[in-house]
């Protein structure tokens, strides 16, 4: 039998995806409506421009995953990322979740994600090179 490696094309990435969807909800029963329930929010400035913005995303069991949470350099250590950060919690928190978790890396922002009660329970070294990436989380029940 012969197999080859392709690229994907439009939609094969969301097949995938649905296909990996399917067998955890074969292993694990999901306990919200929709698989994946995005949870984007943005801070602009008096003329409309996005100066911080947050991705998330809740999947199959009440469980958000922090992608990105990003400060426009000029406006950081006003507390936008707080705000950005306690959004989401709140979302969480009306919607029962019990766990929030993200990466960051060591140039970015470890010590903001555990001040505000994340925890560290992975490191991952060299990534990139000299640095490391943390993975963070926080029990919300």
């Amino acid at each position: 039998m012969r197999f080859d490696i392709l690229s994907c094309e439009r939609n094969d990435a969301e097949f995938i995806c649905n296909r990996l969807v399917e067998y955890n909800l074969s292993k694990v029963a999901k306990t919200q409506g929709t698989n994946f329930i995005n949870i984007h929010k943005k801070i602009v400035d008096e003329k409309g421009n996005i100066i911080a913005g947050c991705l998330a995303k809740m999947y199959c069991w009440k469980v958000i995953y922090i992608d990105i949470l990003w400060i426009d350099e000029q406006y950081r250590k006003q507390g936008l990322g707080t705000k950005l950060l306690k959004e989401i919690e709140r979302i969480a928190a009306e919607e029962n979740c019990s766990l929030i978790h993200l990466d960051t890396f060591d140039f970015q922002a470890k010590d903001f994600y555990i001040k505000h009660g994340y925890e560290i329970f992975g490191v991952l070294e060299d990534c990139p090179e000299n640095h490391c990436r943390y993975y963070l989380k926080k029990k919300l029940k």
